[in-house]
C-alpha cells in the first residue's frame, strides 16, 4: 500500500515540510529504515539516528526540526506528540488480516445462545446457552464462551481464549490469544488438615475498550463481580486474583500479580512483575515501578518502588551481607546512644556541682 504524505499531514494534523505527493509505502524505525518508508523521533536517546537514516519521511517535534537538517532527502511532518502520531498512523497502515461474518462450519453453537449477522465466529470455537454475541464481535478458532456470557459489540478475541460462564465483556476490547477470563478464584477453608473449596459465585465485568494480554487469567469473584474499568490495559501473563477492582485507564505491565479483594484506583500504572496483596486499596494516579512488593494500601497519589536495582555482583555480596547485620548493628545504635545520653547527664551534674 502507498500512501500521500498530503493525507498523513492531514489525518495527524501534522505541518507537512517537504512534498505532498510523495508516497511512502511502511512505518520503520530510524535506523532500518528504507527510501520509501517513514519513521519518527519520539525519544532523544535515537536524535543522533536522524542525520543518517534512510527514511524519506519522519515524524518529529517542532524542536528536532533544526536537527533533521543535515538530511535534505527526508520530508518533515511536525508534529507536538510525535509517539502519539506514530500510534494513528500505525492505524492507518495496519495489516491486521480481517475477518468475514459468519458462523465457521466446525464452530458449535448452542440454539439459545444470540449471535449477531455481523458477528465473525472461528472454527472450532464453542458458544454456550444463554451467551450474547453482539455486532461485529471477532471471535478468532478454538475460543470457548461459556452459558449467559455477553460480548459486546467490535470486540476482538484472537484464538483459543476461554471466557468462563456469567462474564461480562464491552465494547471495543481486545483480547489476544491464551487469555481466560472468569476461571475459579483460589478460595479455600481449612478444614482438619483438608483444603474445601469455596464455589465462586461471583463473575467478571470488564468495561470498555479494555485491552488484554496473551495468557493472562482474570479470575471470578467469590461473591461480587471482579470488575475491570474502562480503557483498562494489562499486559501478556498478569493474574488478577478474585473480587479484585481496576479502575478506569489503569496500565498493568507483563508478570504482575494482584491477590484477591484488592482495590486500584484510576489511571495508575503498574510496570512488570509488581506484586500487590490482597485486600488492600491503592488511590488514583499512582505509579508503582518494577519489581516492587506492595504490602499495605497507598492513599497518596505518586510513584512507588522497592526493591534493589541490579548492581556488580561483589558489591551486591557485600551490599546483601550488611543488610543481614541491620538489625544487630540497630540494637548496638541504640545502646550506644544510651550509654552516651546517661555519660552526658553524670557530666551534666558534676558542672552544676561545680
Amino acid at each position: 500500500m502507498a500512501f500521500l504524505l498530503r493525507d498523513i499531514a492531514d489525518k495527524l494534523g501534522a505541518q507537512l515540510l517537504g512534498d505532498g505527493d510523495f508516497e511512502v509505502d511502511c512505518i520503520a524505525t530510524l535506523a532500518n529504515a528504507k527510501p520509501g518508508n517513514i519513521s519518527f523521533l519520539s525519544n532523544k536517546k535515537y536524535r543522533s539516528q536522524l542525520a543518517d537514516s534512510q527514511a524519506s519521511a519522519v515524524l518529529l517535534h517542532p524542536a528536532e526540526v533544526d536537527n533533521c537538517q543535515a538530511n535534505s532527502q527526508m520530508h518533515i511532518l511536525v508534529l507536538k506528540n510525535p509517539y502519539l502520531g506514530y500510534a494513528m498512523l500505525a492505524k492507518l497502515m495496519d495489516t491486521t488480516p480481517s475477518a468475514t461474518p459468519g458462523i465457521a462450519p466446525t464452530a458449535v453453537v448452542d440454539p439459545t445462545a444470540t449471535v449477531a449477522a455481523t458477528a465473525a465466529i472461528g472454527a472450532h470455537t464453542v458458544i454456550g446457552a444463554g451467551a450474547v454475541i453482539e455486532d461485529n464481535v471477532i471471535i478468532g478458532s478454538g475460543c470457548f464462551i461459556g452459558e449467559h456470557s455477553v460480548i459486546g459489540r467490535n470486540t476482538r478475541l484472537w484464538s483459543n481464549i476461554s471466557i468462563y460462564h456469567q462474564v461480562t465483556v464491552g465494547t471495543d476490547c481486545l483480547f489476544q490469544s491464551g487469555v481466560v477470563i472468569g476461571s475459579d478464584g483460589f478460595g479455600y477453608a481449612p478444614n482438619e488438615g483438608q483444603w474445601i473449596k469455596i464455589p465462586q459465585l461471583g463473575g467478571v465485568t470488564i468495561g470498555d475498550r479494555v485491552e488484554i494480554g496473551a495468557n493472562t487469567c482474570i479470575d471470578r469473584g467469590a461473591l461480587d463481580d471482579t470488575t475491570i474499568g474502562n480503557g483498562v490495559i494489562i499486559d501478556n501473563q498478569c493474574h488478577i486474583a478474585h473480587n479484585v477492582i481496576i479502575g478506569d485507564n489503569t496500565a498493568m505491565a507483563g508478570g504482575s500479580m494482584i491477590a484477591g479483594s484488592t482495590s486500584i484506583g484510576t489511571d495508575c500504572t503498574i510496570a512488570g512483575k509488581v506484586g500487590i496483596a490482597g485486600h488492600l486499596t491503592i488511590t488514583d494516579k499512582v505509579l508503582i515501578t518494577s519489581m516492587s512488593q506492595v504490602i499495605k494500601d497507598i492513599p497518596e497519589p505518586g510513584a512507588y518502588s522497592s526493591g534493589m536495582g541490579a548492581m556488580d555482583n561483589r558489591q551486591w555480596r557485600k551490599v546483601n551481607a550488611r543488610i543481614r547485620q541491620l538489625d544487630d548493628m540497630h540494637y548496638k545504635i541504640r545502646n550506644n546512644e544510651k550509654a552516651i545520653n546517661r555519660l552526658l547527664s553524670i557530666q551534666d551534674k558534676e558542672n552544676q556541682n561545680n
